[in-house]
């Protein structure tokens, strides 16, 4: 079965046993364009063309939120040229993108401290999140300039000032509070985590809201994760048993 013959949810997938939140590490860009002996800016490049066909094959098969790791509070460590060029392109990608995301009724969102970002990407990050801000057909979170531990510090530290200040008390501060501190806030924790190009590890992504998620991962390098690798996901996901710390179903007996 080919990628292009997959606009509906395939048969073999149940409706009703769908994530209705997926996280992704889209890992593998640079790999994938060394082995085309091209540079890493092309993986970057076809990197973003695979994270906007899934996010439209999400729309068509009834996943409301998509979050996407992008770039983390580490990738700061990489070549200046590779960063200058992501930062480039995260930009023009809005500028490009975001008539047609709000048409599809894409709701953008992002995630991260973006006041270390160029001030022209910050600009157009918040006039995406404004100008999507009432659509529902999906949700797009892009996690950039992110990195977990800082998130749940930063969220410690608002807490913290609250109790300082008289606001609340510490008998007060409990899981719900701190959570309303997170840049996630308003959404849903994630069902199920997809990591591509072989590596095994959550690289300080999304760390609180992750205690459930069930995780995936595979080999194929990001830029070559089609509706094909993603419906084999889904596959995986629905062959998990969750039970949230509870007792499993019991086995049905002949």
């Amino acid at each position: 079965m080919t990628s292009h013959t997959l606009k509906t949810l395939p048969t073999d997938v149940d409706p009703h046993n769908l994530p209705k939140h997926v996280a992704v590490i889209m890992d593998g860009n640079g790999r994938w364009a060394t082995c085309q002996g091209l540079p890493r800016v092309a993986g970057h490049r076809r990197g973003a063309k695979v994270l906007k066909e899934l996010l439209r094959c999400c729309k068509d098969w009834g996943i409301a939120e998509l979050t996407a790791y992008a770039f983390s509070t580490e990738n700061w460590r990489r070549p200046t040229e590779e960063v200058d060029f992501l930062m480039v392109l995260f930009e023009r990608l809005l500028r490009k993108e975001l008539a047609e995301m709000h048409r599809e009724g894409v709701r953008v969102n992002f995630l991260g401290d973006l006041s270390e970002l160029p001030p022209s990407l910050q600009a157009e990050m918040h006039r995406s999140m404004a100008e999507t801000a009432n659509n529902q057909a999906v949700r797009l979170n892009v996690a950039i300039n992110y990195g977990s531990r800082n998130e749940i510090a930063r969220a410690c530290r608002q807490v913290a000032e609250q109790v300082h200040r008289g606001e609340l008390t510490p008998d007060s501060v409990d899981e719900k509070l701190v959570e309303q501190h997170l840049y996630t806030t308003g959404g849903h924790d994630p069902d199920l985590l997809i990591r591509t190009s072989g590596e095994k590890r959550l690289s300080n992504f999304l760390l609180w809201q992750m205690a459930y998620a069930e995780m995936y991962f595979t080999d194929t390098f990001w830029p070559d994760f089609d509706r094909t690798a993603f419906h084999q996901a889904l596959l995986a996901y629905q062959n998990r048993d969750r039970r949230f710390g509870g007792v499993g179903k019991p086995a049905l007996t002949a």
